[in-house]
């Protein structure tokens, strides 16, 4: 069905608003999130098929899927900042580089481009993932660290990494007012965010009593369905 849809151009964005915390909530960015419509117009669930396909040559064409409509949407809202997920493994796939020259080239995405990789993804060929933001970064283009805190990110890398942002794995956000453990791990992963000079979201904010730990241990933005769902428009 992915597939099919694929071909077809059955594909949309949708949009989640990252806030800086305080009572005003401004948006800082926002983040897309490819979404595969079935025949009929309805949302297929990303959670069936995802996990399934990231690392395969549907995931490429995913990727690819997100990173040009991503685009698009950049060239139409001059104003507009997005963070677009990527694999590691779409680094090495001559289409989805074909579409970040292109994009690069005809429109100014530099400064308003996110490019987010998993600490998963990231840690499957790190010495690959550095050396491209090594060539991307001058030209404007910033990433960020997903799932920081799943555990796979040896420390070592930070410094040769070099990402812009880190998000902090929505596992020590749940609840975090409720559980002390998780206030000192995400205190920690700030701290370590922080000292090689990385911007911290927080994932996965459902309650106004998280945001506001989250707030007092220093974190720059917050994501979640607290501030805003993933939705077709901005």
């Amino acid at each position: 069905m992915v597939t099919l849809a694929l071909a077809e151009g059955r594909t949309q964005l949708a949009f989640q608003p990252i806030v800086r915390p305080g009572q005003t909530h401004v948006v800082a960015f926002h983040e897309a999130l490819i979404r595969v419509l079935d025949e009929g117009g309805r949302i297929l669930p990303a959670g069936q098929f995802l996990p399934d396909v990231e690392e395969t040559s549907l995931g490429r064409d995913l990727d690819c899927e997100s990173l040009r409509l991503s685009i698009e949407m950049l060239r139409k809202n001059p104003s507009l900042r997005l963070a677009v997920n990527m694999s590691a493994r779409s680094i090495a796939d001559g289409r989805w580089r074909q579409i970040l020259t292109d994009g690069l080239r005809r429109v100014e995405v530099g400064p308003r481009l996110i490019l987010e990789i998993s600490e998963q993804s990231a840690m499957l060929i790190p010495e690959v993932v550095i050396r491209f933001m090594a060539e991307v970064q001058p030209r404007g283009v910033a990433f960020a660290l997903d799932d920081f805190g799943a555990g796979l990110t040896a420390f070592r890398y930070l410094k040769d990494f070099f990402f812009d942002l880190a998000k902090i794995d929505s596992h020590f956000v749940n609840r975090i007012d409720e559980v002390p453990d998780n206030q000192v791990l995400a205190e920690a992963l700030i701290t370590v965010a922080h000292q090689f000079e990385m911007f911290v979201v927080a994932e996965g904010v459902e309650r106004q009593e998280e945001a506001d730990m989250l707030e007092s241990l220093g974190v720059d933005c917050l994501q979640g369905y607290l501030f805003g769902v993933p939705k077709p428009t901005l």
